[in-house]
């Protein structure tokens, strides 16, 4: 087998007649650290318009919290980079946990979640946010009311009631005629208050490729509560596959025709305007 000839070295074109340059030239070289020094001033205010310390866009609000339901504080911040985020109460710093979750709902908001609500967890709570260029700070409180407190020893309160809706006052008293995202009216108000709860929780499936799969949870709340589900963090698109009911008392998920990218972490959960809810469970398709 016979060698391929050598290619050869293409010949660099001339310069037109009056445009040569010798980089050699100290007046030429002089020009070029100024070119380069003029661009590394650029990239550096560039940088910096694009970074800095965090600022607060949204403060957090006073939040009432149901004995024994969930309430979530809830903070829009801008910062880059990412942003380190530290909750504390009465200054004690909280851990992530069962009791308080820490929640990145977009990239620029952030949520304390407080669950089973008590007299203790009445206090200051603050969001400390800090990055390479500083840190910035807001503070809000929880305030706790217990259930079946008569109307006339409930103050109005400023701020959202527990997670979020609206509510009438009247003469310095939280009347109990409270609108839900899922309710189209006002409710009686000869109905208990009932914070949204999540009475039993989906199972952990395993499943075959190509079956169905139904994840079921037993719910309550009055109002009636918003339901939602997630997979691994992401909120579930419904089609005719992939959808949700939602029940009185109960919400399921239905997978059809599963594959093994249906495996993953799904949580359901329930809020309304006394209190939110949520619960985990774990499919495994193969």
């Amino acid at each position: 087998m016979s060698k391929a000839a050598p290619a050869k070295k293409p010949v660099a074109a001339a310069p037109p007649p009056g445009c040569t340059l010798d980089i050699n030239d100290p007046q030429v070289q002089s020009a070029a650290i100024r070119i380069q020094a003029s661009y590394r001033g650029h990239r550096s205010r560039k940088e910096l318009r694009e970074k800095g310390p965090p600022r607060v866009l949204e403060p957090l609000k006073d939040v009432v919290l149901i004995e024994g339901s969930a309430a979530k504080l809830t903070c829009r911040i801008s910062a880059f980079p990412d942003p380190f985020i530290r909750w504390s109460k009465d200054g004690k710093e909280l851990r992530d946990g069962p009791k308080y979750r820490y929640v990145f709902e977009d990239p620029d908001v952030v949520a304390l979640v407080v669950r089973d609500g008590e007299l203790a967890d009445l206090g200051q709570y603050s969001i400390n946010v800090t990055n390479p260029f500083g840190q910035c700070s807001d503070s809000a409180r929880i305030l706790v009311e217990a259930i079946g407190s008569p109307p006339a020893q409930r103050q109005a309160r400023p701020g959202r009631i527990a997670a979020a809706s609206q509510c009438q006052v009247l003469a310095g008293e939280v009347m109990p005629f409270l609108i839900s995202r899922s309710f189209t009216g006002f409710r009686s108000p000869f109905l208990p208050l009932v914070p949204a709860k999540i009475q039993k929780g989906p199972d952990n499936t395993k499943a075959r490729k190509g079956a169905t799969v139904t994840l079921t949870a037993e719910i309550l709340g009055e109002p009636a509560p918003d339901v939602g589900w997630t997979k691994d963090g992401e909120d579930i698109e419904e089609d005719d596959r992939v959808f949700f009911e939602i029940g009185s008392t109960t919400t399921t998920l239905t997978i059809r025709r599963a594959t093994p990218q249906d495996s993953g972490k799904y949580e359901v959960y329930v809020e309304n305007s006394l209190g939110m809810d949520q619960s985990f469970a774990r499919v495994d398709v193969a």
